[in-house]
């Protein structure tokens, strides 16, 4: 294949290049990356909930190479200041005169994988609130702009909640999808163990072979063609059915935001666009409910005790909700 990073590549043909590439590091966990190449497209965020050990830093590490963008990684500890994370000035002295020097921080990339994000106090989570909801950081009074594209990837951990502050709903709000890193299956866990015993170093990626096969170009173009994707009143109809239904539940204490609901039509745009259509459907919206919606449902209290599930309250909307024919 010809360098997908030149303008020479469709946009769609470089982004469906990805996933093979970067199988060529992890296997399996197909709906993540298909997630997070959605959240690029569309320029959200990403809350990924998994043990340790399923591959969340190695599957983000691998989807940097392959876009052939740079990624950072910052461990979310409990004291950890924002400062660590959004950068500082420093003071410098040279041959007799003293001047301060800004001094980037981690969030200065174009994928932040912030690992562990609710081991960190509010005012540290909150210094990502506007990175994450403008593009840019306000460092000791002046703002600053960060690299395009820019993705926060935040991790964290579903049965350790020893030391953890949980993310507020207000943060949570920020993240597009919140996508569940489960173990993989008996075959994929073989098929990793093979390719240890072949000698596969993940902390060696271009030992690999893997490649850029998209860049920056490729995303912005994208970004391009999905603000064509066409939405007939009947598809936005549906969508905001579905939110408000949301509000409705006798199940949910909170319901989506409009927020939520914009953040739908627009994942479920790209989705359309990754499928080589230029309009949305219903199975598009479907496809990226859960994900967009799970993280901005707060389940009563006694229904959580019973083992009760936002993505099951979103099953039953989703069957009681008319589909749009």
């Amino acid at each position: 294949m010809a360098d997908a990073r030149g303008s020479g590549v469709p946009a769609r043909t470089a982004l469906l290049a990805v996933r093979p590439e970067v199988a060529k590091v992890v296997v399996g966990q197909d709906h993540v990356l298909s997630g997070l190449v959605t959240a690029l497209l569309v320029q959200g965020h990403v809350l990924l909930e998994g043990v340790p050990g399923v591959a969340k830093t190695l599957l983000v590490k691998a989807l940097a190479a392959a876009l052939d963008v740079q990624s950072r990684r910052v461990q979310f500890t409990p004291d950890l200041m924002p400062a660590d994370v959004l950068g500082q000035s420093i003071l410098e002295q040279r041959a007799g005169t003293a001047s301060f020097r800004f001094r980037p921080g981690p969030v200065f990339t174009n994928l932040l994988l912030a690992d562990e994000l609710n081991r960190t106090p509010p005012r540290t989570q909150a210094a990502l609130l506007e990175a994450m909801e403008e593009r840019q950081v306000t460092v000791e009074g002046l703002p600053r702009d960060l690299p395009d594209p820019f993705l926060v990837i935040a991790t964290q951990n579903p049965v350790d909640y020893e030391g953890t502050y949980p993310l507020p709903e207000s943060q949570l709000d920020r993240f597009l999808f919140k996508l569940l890193v489960a173990y993989p299956g008996a075959e994929e866990e073989q098929a990793i163990l093979a390719r240890h015993d072949r000698g596969l170093d993940p902390h060696d990626l271009a030992s690999t072979g893997i490649a850029a096969v998209a860049g920056p170009h490729q995303l912005a173009a994208a970004r391009a063609e999905i603000g064509t994707i066409r939405c007939e009143q009947a598809v936005l109809a549906y969508v905001v059915s579905i939110v408000r239904a949301t509000r409705a539940s006798p199940s949910l204490s909170l319901g989506a935001s409009p927020r939520g609901a914009a953040m739908l039509l627009r994942a479920a745009k790209a989705w359309a666009w990754l499928s080589g259509r230029d309009y949305v459907t219903p199975d598009d919206v479907q496809a990226l409910a859960r994900p967009t919606l799970r993280h901005r449902l707060l389940l009563r209290p006694e229904l959580e005790l019973e083992g009760a599930t936002a993505d099951g309250v979103l099953d039953g909307i989703l069957a009681a909700v008319p589909v749009p024919r």
